[in-house]
């Protein structure tokens, strides 16, 4: 995974925590529902960025490099 997708999928994912939780102090659970998705959506993102980071390992190990 790149520094960048790293990143990015962590900030989703801690922006995600912090709505939830503060969605569940508040009892907003609408709040708390959108908070659980963008953590979803960051498990998504990750788990993208590794595939392009295997499809690129297998093209490299196909030209031979």
């Amino acid at each position: 995974m790149s520094l960048e997708d790293t990143m990015k999928a962590g900030a989703k994912d801690l922006e995600g925590r912090l709505q939830a939780a503060a969605g569940a102090i508040s009892g907003d659970t609408g709040m708390e529902a959108a908070g659980e998705a963008k953590q979803v959506q960051a498990k998504v993102m990750q788990a993208a960025s590794d595939l392009k980071d295997k499809a690129q390992e297998a093209m490299s190990k196909l030209s031979g490099q």
